[in-house]
């Protein structure tokens, strides 16, 4: 059966609401951790996670960081307008770029009360605190089929990034169902984010302390990085019958030539994405290798949802990474920037992970069809599993580690 075939409807679960984690724990790496491997389940607590990794590990993170992607504006009438900027709009050759505009910068957005607010009126919201003040405006430019194009201007030299952090707030995920509250803007972050860019969390990251990398770094377990920036689309479920009928949300991804090196160097050990994000990466680097070895030299850096299931050919690991270093050392490219719309599902041939840590997900959502395609149809046996035994479920529950099936 073609993967487009796949019934949501064989892809869900009962997920109680009081099993949601609506806060995190007051340890990062007390969180309790699943392992899955060879058809059995045990248990533990993810402070201790490298005494169950193989000592020829590689873990590969994603370094995205969130951005304060939600802004209030008050109408003069006293009505208020939400803006939740999603990505920058077409012409800026990365997020990062856009983010450091200064300003001005066009965003595509979603508008909660949009009818409320007429084509090219101006909102605007005065920053005042002890760090500065300063007046961000907003003025309605377009409106797409899903979005809106936003343009923002400030009246001072910060960058986008920077008006965001002081007029915004964390983007909590729809299912958290309560106010964003100070304690979230640390917690809802992994300790290792870098680059701002993502709406929403590569939340598997969120259980990794300090302590937990000195434990990995004294059993010789490596780590690399690479970016995905997450956008609103993740929490995006699939209300079509079948996967065929449903449009993955695209998202970019930055990947240093020196991260795909030591992916190379590393293949004959156990290769593990922290979460799913950073497992769409390195898969969607691997497709990106197969595209260059067709066309050469690629009108774009674009990996479209179904194209990993319309190859008969077989690509070694080793030639598609390779042809990705040759292409980024032509074009004198120390990383490369690409966009994404990969889905993985059940029937997915994964090419370099080999076991995952990722949190619990949502039922009838992508990335529980990700996760049934890494583990099969056990992935059932497991979230019932994890439901009896007082698992903490969703972006700030706990974590789970699955060793690859087959």
């Amino acid at each position: 059966m073609h993967p487009e075939n796949i019934s949501i409807a064989d892809y869900t679960y009962v997920l109680p609401e009081e099993k949601i984690a609506k806060y995190p724990l007051t340890e990062r790496d007390q969180s309790k951790l699943l392992i899955y491997s060879s058809g059995k389940i045990s248990e533990d607590i993810f402070k201790n996670i490298s005494t169950h990794l193989p000592s020829n590990s590689l873990l590969v993170f994603n370094d995205t960081k969130v951005v304060e992607a939600r802004i209030l504006f008050q109408k003069p009438t006293g009505g208020v307008i939400e803006i939740f900027c999603l990505e920058p709009a077409a012409g800026y050759a990365d997020i990062t770029t856009a983010m450091l505009q200064k300003r001005k910068v066009l965003w595509q957005c979603l508008i909660g009360g949009a009818s409320k607010w007429k084509h090219g009126q101006i909102l605007e919201k005065k920053i005042t605190s002890n760090e500065t003040e300063f007046v961000v405006s907003a003025r309605y430019m377009e409106k797409k089929a899903d979005s809106f194009v936003i343009e923002f201007s400030w009246d001072n030299d910060f960058s986008f990034a920077e008006v965001l952090h002081h007029a915004g707030l964390i983007p909590l995920p729809p299912y958290i169902k309560r106010a964003v509250e100070n304690n979230d803007k640390e917690r809802y972050q992994t300790i290792y984010a870098h680059f701002e860019g993502s709406v929403a969390a590569p939340t598997a990251g969120f259980h990794f302390t300090d302590r937990v990398f000195k434990l990995l770094d004294q059993k010789n377990i490596k780590k690399e990085f690479v970016t995905l920036h997450v956008g609103a689309g993740t929490f995006k479920p699939v209300k079509s019958e079948t996967i065929g009928e449903h449009e993955m949300h695209t998202e970019f991804i930055e990947v240093a030539a020196s991260a795909i090196e030591n992916i190379l160097n590393n293949l004959s050990g156990t290769i593990i994405p922290v979460g799913t994000t950073s497992l769409r990466t390195i898969e969607s680097v691997y497709w990106l290798g197969v595209k260059i070895m067709e066309e050469k030299n690629p009108a774009e850096l674009f990996i479209p949802q179904w194209f990993a299931y319309e190859r008969r050919n077989q690509v070694s690991v080793e030639e598609s990474l390779s042809a990705v270093l040759n292409f980024m050392k032509a074009s004198s490219l120390k990383k490369i920037v690409a966009r994404t719309q990969i889905i993985i599902v059940p029937g997915y041939e994964f090419k370099i992970a080999k076991a995952l840590i990722t949190n619990f997900h949502q039922p009838q959502s992508t990335l529980l069809l990700l996760v049934a395609a890494f583990i099969g149809k056990q992935w059932l046996t497991v979230y019932q599993y994890a439901l009896e035994n007082n698992f903490r479920f969703l972006s700030y529950g706990d974590s789970c580690l699955f060793f690859r099936r087959g």
